[in-house]
């Protein structure tokens, strides 16, 4: 089964983001996990998560108007 380049590139622009995000959250976790997630370690967090909520809507709406 042959995949078509478009769904390709949807395929590895996704795969990056959440790569990103999970390392985003790896590197949160390493940062702020001294003695437990604090405040701002949680704040980071709810940021980190936040920011890839919207970076998927708006790679979602770039995907579908380059389509």
């Amino acid at each position: 089964m042959a995949i078509e380049a478009e769904m390709r590139r949807k395929i590895v622009v996704s795969m990056v983001a959440v790569g990103v995000f999970i390392a985003l959250i790896v590197g949160i976790g390493a940062t702020y996990n001294q003695s437990g997630l604090v405040e701002m370690g949680g704040l980071a967090l709810v940021g980190a998560i936040t920011a890839f909520v919207l970076v998927m809507a708006g790679i979602g709406v770039w995907l579908s108007r380059s389509s």
